[in-house]
């Protein structure tokens, strides 16, 4: 995995406020520090401080992604919704789109593929977010609901080099607890397959932590990690990076 390019997406969720942006000096000096190594890192704050991180990594090889947006590439009669054009204005580069805790929520494929075509429109890069449930793994469905998650999420989408698929099994979230080895690998495999040619880049989410990722930085064709909690602290997060590139 150390030779080539690895993606290290921060999703902060909902956390954050102006003081926490002093935090990431830490992180602007490692990567400063770093020049050799082929890693891109990736914030994806609440919309709230998108202005002010992209002003802070404007010297930096950092830069800034959302969490989400509304469908609507126009403006419109939405009280409280932004779009893909307004968060790209404030200085977003990519967007998290698919997010399990946005679908428990009642996002569906439907609307996420609405969501991803308004990103495209724009000129985000996409981190589009995929995986199964604990009952859906135990029921042997997981290949299953990633095909219909990447077809109908992606559908009559032909501009697939803005997307970056996120495999982020739902029951692996916030529970400490990851794949086994073979499971992850076979998993993996058939997100890959599911294209048949410009395979994008394929990120794990679901418990990333500096315990953990030893283990999964050994496994084929994961292009980097999209963390969540980890990543709301500099130190952790640096942890992460020191080893999975090291």
């Amino acid at each position: 995995m150390t030779n080539k390019y690895i993606y290290f997406v921060a999703n902060w969720k909902m956390f954050g406020d102006l003081r926490t942006l002093n935090s990431l000096d830490k992180v602007i000096k490692f990567s400063k520090n770093n020049k050799k190594n082929k890693f891109k890192i990736i914030y994806c704050p609440p919309n709230t401080l998108i202005r002010s991180l992209s002003k802070r990594f404007k010297k930096t090889k950092l830069e800034v992604g959302a969490q989400n947006c509304h469908y609507s590439y126009e403006y419109g009669a939405y009280t409280g919704q932004v779009n893909s054009s307004m968060l790209k204005n404030v200085g977003a580069k990519y967007i998290i789109l698919g997010h399990s805790e946005n679908r428990l929520l009642g996002e569906t494929n439907r609307l996420i593929n609405l969501k991803i075509k308004s990103a495209i429109k724009t000129g985000l890069k996409i981190i589009f977010c995929i995986g199964e449930t604990l009952k859906e793994k135990k029921t042997n469905k997981t290949n299953q609901i990633l095909k219909s998650q990447i077809e109908k999420g992606l559908k009559l989408i032909k501009k697939k080099s803005q997307i970056i698929i996120a495999y982020e099994p739902v029951w692996s979230i916030g529970t400490g607890i990851i794949p086994k080895e073979k499971e992850l690998i076979k998993t993996i495999l058939f997100i890959k397959s599911r294209f048949k040619k410009n395979y994008p880049k394929i990120l794990y989410g679901g418990s990333v932590n500096g315990d953990n990722v030893d283990k999964l930085k050994k496994i084929p064709n994961i292009d980097g990690f999209l963390i969540g909690g980890a990543s709301q602290n500099s130190k952790k997060f640096i942890d992460i990076i020191k080893k999975t590139i090291n």
